[in-house]
């Protein structure tokens, strides 16, 4: 089976997107957000808002960006602060202690209510 495309119909023209796409490349900092240097779904909504007077939610900001090739930022490459003899040692020895114990088998009901006394 193959699929028919997105359910949706997009409300932002191809014009509209590439001068989104513009505008999400010159950074957060140029729209107001000083606070910190990352794009959220939030703020693009916003942006979004502001520019093109459309309105979409988080969700469907979301699937925008990914129809478009869009993805989560993630970082190039680890922190150098990075201990790792510290990591494996939490690991083995503070998470157990943490992490909730795995729940035992045992029948019960499905019932909320009690069982009947015959």
């Amino acid at each position: 089976m193959r699929s028919k495309g997105p359910v949706s119909v997009e409300r932002l023209s191809r014009e509209q997107w590439e001068r989104l796409e513009a505008e999400l490349k010159r950074g957060p900092l140029v729209h107001g957000f000083e606070d910190d240097q990352r794009w959220t779904l939030k703020r693009i909504k916003l942006l979004i808002g502001r520019m093109f007077h459309v309105g979409y939610t988080v969700q469907g900001v979301w699937k925008l960006l990914r129809r478009h090739g869009w993805t989560c930022q993630v970082p190039v490459r680890r922190a150098v602060e990075r201990d790792e003899a510290a990591i494996e040692v939490w690991k083995e020895e503070v998470w157990p202690q943490v992490k909730a114990p795995r729940r035992t088998w045992a029948p019960t009901s499905a019932s909320r209510t009690r069982r009947d006394r015959a």
